[in-house]
């Protein structure tokens, strides 16, 4: 079956940079979206970006519009969200999914299949 695998997160100062990677395996259609997802400790699972990696359609969430970007390289089968101007609010588990529909945007009921995320952490 399909496989997501997030890895790349850490610790962080706030201002700073960092790029996580979502690498897709298994039973990979031709087409599909992924989307980037957080949640912190007491708050809610947040969609945060997706990407259409056929083409590299992609949808930004206001809170992170400016901030960071959703990239894809197709023939990896791997997807990169690069972060910057980290705020400690940003500190979570990021999590990919991806939606086999190759449809953006999607509910989080339609990413089918979820990584078990990697933890980004801001502080001084």
């Amino acid at each position: 079956q399909v496989q997501l695998v997030e890895s790349g997160g850490g610790s962080v100062q706030p201002g700073g940079s960092l790029t996580i990677s979502c690498v897709v395996s298994g039973r990979t259609p031709d087409y599909y979206a992924i989307g980037w997802f957080r949640q912190a400790p007491g708050k809610e699972r947040e969609g945060l970006s997706c990407i259409r990696v056929i083409d590299g359609d992609t949808k930004y969430a206001d809170s992170v519009k400016g901030r960071f970007t959703v990239s894809s390289d197709y023939s990896k089968n791997t997807a990169y969200l690069q972060m910057s101007s980290l705020e400690a609010d940003d500190t979570a588990g990021y999590y990919c999914a991806a939606d086999p529909r190759n449809l953006i945007p999607s509910t989080q009921a339609q990413y089918v299949y979820w990584g078990q995320g990697t933890q980004v952490t801001v502080s001084s």
